[in-house]
């Protein structure tokens, strides 16, 4: 199926690196004006200015999605730039320490919960309004494997994960009449940078035996495949598709 952006806008959060540059380059290399933000600064103007020199329309903003008067502007700017917004990807997500729940450091806690869930809230509720607005519009937030299962010294990333399919199920509810879908990815384990840093914080004979174990197909997925379920999720050839949760995971979550 060839997917086609032609004239679209679309905007990836955490899209310096990762899932959300992945995404970012599939969106612009199916034709999408694309909005590349991200709260490294550096990373995410190096990915757009790569994407512009190949011939694609795309600009870079540097956005904490913590932060709501950020995430605002970077809508009001990707509007002011293209026209309109049509797809959104809100990617942008951290890693909790990993400890136990009875040795959860608070600030560890709210600063994963800033980002990971009352993001993704504040991205959509500037996204929705929007859309909203034009009638139209279709949203994918990044959810995770976590955000299905449980995790040992994991408990606030997936607590956050879980959250953001309770968001997006409520939030296609409430625009499903009004040309608006709203839909999650749930990401196995991919090799991305944060899983590269997990690897070096020593965690990589867990990750190792968890592939083993409970990966029927005994391998890492690509952020290209994150990437393709996006896109497929943000098309027209997806219109019949909302307040669903994809699970792209080599078939971990069978078990």
């Amino acid at each position: 199926m060839n997917i086609s952006f032609e004239n679209k806008v679309a905007l990836v959060t955490g899209a310096g690196s990762g899932l959300g540059l992945a995404t970012a380059k599939a969106f612009a290399e199916s034709g999408a004006s694309v909005v590349l933000a991200d709260w490294h600064d550096k990373s995410v103007r190096a990915a757009a200015a790569e994407l512009t020199a190949r011939g694609h329309k795309a600009v870079a903003i540097r956005c904490d999605v913590a932060d709501d008067a950020q995430v605002e502007a970077m809508v009001a700017q990707t509007v002011a730039t293209f026209g309109c917004l049509d797809a959104a990807y809100n990617n942008a997500g951290v890693q909790n320490v990993l400890t136990e729940t009875a040795d959860s450091p608070r600030d560890d806690y709210e600063r994963v919960m800033a980002i990971n869930l009352r993001g993704v809230w504040s991205c959509m509720k500037f996204e929705l309004q929007q859309m909203r607005e034009q009638g139209s519009g279709a949203i994918v937030n990044c959810s995770s494997l976590g955000g299905l299962i449980g995790g040992a010294r994991r408990g606030t990333y997936h607590a956050a994960k879980h959250g953001v399919i309770g968001f997006t199920k409520s939030a296609a509810l409430e625009y499903a009449t009004r040309g608006i879908r709203v839909n999650a990815v749930c990401p196995g384990m991919i090799q991305t940078p944060m899983s590269d840093q997990m690897i070096a914080e020593g965690q990589g004979e867990e990750l190792d035996a968890m592939l083993k174990t409970y990966v029927p197909m005994k391998r890492l997925g690509r952020p290209e495949e994150i990437a393709d379920a996006v896109l497929w999720l943000c098309s027209s050839a997806a219109s019949y598709v909302t307040g669903q949760s994809l699970s792209v995971d080599g078939g971990f979550i069978m078990r």
